[in-house]
């Protein structure tokens, strides 16, 4: 794994996976209000709908969000983000007045171990947003968008979606038109974690709110360890959107979440047959010539340099 510059996309077919992006420089482009949530939950369910893709839990902070996603395989996430980061630029970017590129580097995707304890620590994290970083007291205060809510009433998300491709023809024509006669509806429906797919709608949503209750007592902790209140939702909502923080989390992210070393173990030895396969072919890719059999030394699940995406058999 060494040597390569960048770990190469290797996904199970059909797991489960933790994707984060973040903003250029660490900007709170993000901003959580109303409308920029509104905006997020609208795209994430207009993507989900025309990528399918299982959404377990979502959180957008200001210069970063994250998924817990069932992806089919590699191919489908990289198409599915692909639509949600590129029109969360520019509908974000263009409600917070940023003309500027939008995020820092293609998304980081995670794979999650099927172990329950690997799952459901995940979604502890994504609910643990906004906490953690004292600016709420409560995972359901949090201003932006997030599942929280949705996890605990088992209600669908809905957001705006807006057709720019309508209303830019509508003005090169001339027509007068309502700015709201481009806005639609898009609705997401949650999915419970593979490791309890099989529990009753409102067994599920109990779990849920026993992890919310979890990390409200974690901040209760954190709060009197520090002595210092979170910054609170409504001054979140109004920092400046095109500022950075001064310090930003560093650090490399595990190549899995496990919950036991002979998880991480199995999945570290699959990743690195795939990737010893995959300098072999691209070795001999660059070195013969023309001709489609070239794409086949490549292993399942890859995409070899210009080619495309190699289904899993």
């Amino acid at each position: 794994m060494r040597g390569m510059g960048r770990r190469l996309r290797f996904l199970a077919p059909g797991g489960l996976v933790e994707v984060t992006s973040r903003t250029i420089h660490g900007r709170l482009l993000i901003q959580p209000t109303p409308r920029i949530a509104d905006l997020c939950h609208g795209v994430l369910a207009r993507a989900a709908r025309l990528y399918p893709v299982d959404v377990h839990a979502f959180a957008f902070l200001g210069n970063h969000y994250h998924l817990l996603l069932t992806v089919p395989d590699a191919q489908r996430l990289a198409q599915f983000m692909n639509y949600l980061n590129s029109n969360l630029a520019r509908e974000v970017g263009r409600a917070v007045r940023w003309r500027e590129h939008f995020w820092g580097r293609r998304y980081q995707a995670i794979p999650v171990s099927e172990e329950e304890t690997s799952q459901v620590e995940r979604l502890l994290y994504v609910l643990r947003q906004g906490c953690k970083e004292g600016l709420v007291r409560r995972p359901a205060e949090w201003p932006g968008a997030t599942s929280v809510r949705a996890l605990l009433s088992g209600e669908p998300i809905r957001g705006s979606w807006i057709d720019r491709t309508s209303e830019y023809l509508s003005s090169k024509k001339g027509d007068p038109h309502d700015p709201r006669s481009f806005v639609s509806s898009e609705t997401l429906d949650l999915v419970p974690l593979p490791c309890w797919k099989d529990l009753a709608p409102a067994d599920y949503r109990n779990r849920v709110a026993d992890l919310v209750a979890e990390v409200e007592r974690e901040t209760a902790r954190q709060i009197r360890a520090t002595e210092r209140e979170p910054l609170g939702a409504d001054r979140v909502s109004r920092q400046n959107p095109h500022d950075a923080p001064n310090r930003r989390k560093q650090g490399p992210a595990p190549l899995v979440h496990a919950a036991t070393s002979e998880r991480r173990k199995a999945f570290r030895e699959a990743y690195r047959q795939f990737a010893s396969a995959f300098r072999r072919a691209s070795t001999v890719f660059r070195c013969s010539g023309d001709g489609l059999e070239r794409f086949a030394l490549f292993p399942p699940g890859s995409f070899p340099p210009p080619g495309p995406f190699l289904a899993s058999a």
